[in-house]
């Protein structure tokens, strides 16, 4: 009762639910939502000056449901309570500098016998990414060699192994959580905002009447790629 104030203003709006079902390359709405809300966060050059933002799935708890909630917000009508049962953790966010090299170590350490336990105990752990980041995988690569070679690109542009890139993760995964123990190696680090507030700011212009504001939709789901045409569905191992 004395938190409900808080827990049912309403901090965004959206155009139908924004939800976690992932397609064959294992993305999802809500994760890119997330992504796309931590990168905006970071992308500041006092704040970390991100290229790139990764969120594990395992921190995305439930779908943002446009259908009102027992708070009676209204349809299509997020409010802090609700975002904090898709973020509960409470985490914060994590700018840190890695090479080409070790992102594309990180997107390998998604997928059993590499950064995660083997099969049958195992199972794939798909990074959500943030916008104008896309790459392509193949469940049949070896141990590994999942990543199709090329297909990491930042905004049109291949990855460079060389190059440093500042990419924000929250701070479970900045400390080698989920088994992406390379990011432990990231340089230069700079803690950022709460999670759930980074997502606040980034759905408060779709609060704003219309037409300056409108609310979000989500994108399609084209970031990340599944080479094996047969799969269709996110494979867990």
């Amino acid at each position: 009762a004395l938190v409900a104030p808080i827990a049912n203003q309403v901090i965004g709006k959206i155009s139908q639910t924004v939800d976690r079902s992932t397609n064959a390359a294992c993305e999802h709405e809500s994760g890119d939502l997330i992504a796309d809300a931590q990168l905006a966060a970071t992308q500041a050059p006092e704040f970390g000056g991100a290229v790139a933002a990764f969120m594990n799935p395992g921190g995305v708890r439930a779908d943002f449901a446009f259908a009102s909630s027992a708070a009676g917000e209204g349809d299509g009508n997020i409010t802090y309570g609700e975002s904090f049962t898709v973020q509960p953790f409470g985490n914060s966010l994590v700018t840190m500098s890695v090479t080409g090299a070790q992102i594309k170590t990180m997107l390998e350490q998604q997928f059993v016998g590499c950064g995660q336990p083997a099969a049958p105990t195992g199972f794939n752990r798909v990074l959500q990414v943030s916008k104008g980041f896309e790459y392509e995988w193949d469940r049949s690569g070896g141990v590994c060699a999942r990543v199709v070679p090329g297909s990491v690109k930042l905004n049109g542009a291949p990855i460079n192994d060389a190059q440093i890139y500042r990419v924000t993760v929250n701070n479970f995964l900045a400390d080698g959580g989920d088994g992406f123990v390379v990011l432990k190696n990231g340089t230069d680090r700079l803690g950022g905002a709460v999670d759930v507030d980074a997502l606040t700011d980034f759905l408060k212009p779709t609060l704003s009447p219309a037409p300056t504001g409108t609310p979000y939709v989500p994108p399609a789901l084209t970031r990340i790629k599944q080479k094996d045409a047969t799969v269709t569905s996110c494979p867990s191992n």
